[in-house]
């Protein structure tokens, strides 16, 4: 652990939430989520009864298929552990993201498409992150088909989106300086 040594203190509760990205035949990629709840006690739910410790109280599921640019083919979702025999009836709405993309304007999507009790706030919560890993898996693989490695651009291509979004990743700053010096200063009028 990386952290200070904690006070004397018990587990309560593990949230496990995972990410995997596959690369599929047919050409298109697969961002697999799961979102796991336990507790470390056991305890009662209002209609499951007791869930042991170490059982899960929330078990979801979240299959994600796109393109090379990142558009939604096909939706794929399921709960095999919720408090409430109804938590299934959110997975419905998730098919009306095919079609939208994981980029830009994506948290805008998910709280217009899915907000408040049109859906699940877990399965939400892994959508939002969902596009992060996407954007791990498939840009970082494309370089390396492409180029042969991560940090190759073809020559003239624009800042990757993630660039100017970190502290890391600023256009003023020494990563950018170091392996894109092409994009020091870069502002939206540098492509113009």
């Amino acid at each position: 652990m990386h952290l200070p040594s904690p006070a004397l203190r018990k587990p309560l509760h593990t949230r496990a939430v995972t990410f995997n990205g596959f690369e599929r035949e047919d050409g298109l990629w697969d961002i697999d989520a799961n979102l796991r709840d336990t507790r470390h006690y056991p305890t009662l739910a209002v209609e499951k009864g007791v869930v042991a410790a170490g059982d899960a109280v929330h078990d979801m599921y979240v299959r994600v298929t796109v393109d090379d640019d990142l558009i939604i083919r096909a939706i794929a979702s399921s709960m095999a552990s919720v408090p409430f025999n109804e938590c299934p009836s959110a997975l419905d709405p998730l098919q009306a993201l095919v079609g939208c993309t994981l980029g830009p304007g994506w948290h805008k999507v998910l709280s217009e498409t899915l907000g408040g009790v049109k859906s699940c706030t877990h399965i939400r919560e892994l959508l939002f992150n969902l596009a992060t890993a996407a954007y791990q898996t498939i840009p970082v693989r494309r370089a390396v088909i492409r180029f042969g490695g991560p940090n190759t651009l073809a020559p003239g291509a624009t800042p990757s989106f993630h660039m100017g979004k970190c502290k890391s990743w600023d256009f003023n700053g020494p990563v950018i300086s170091r392996h894109y010096p092409q994009f020091v200063n870069w502002t939206e009028d540098s492509n113009s």
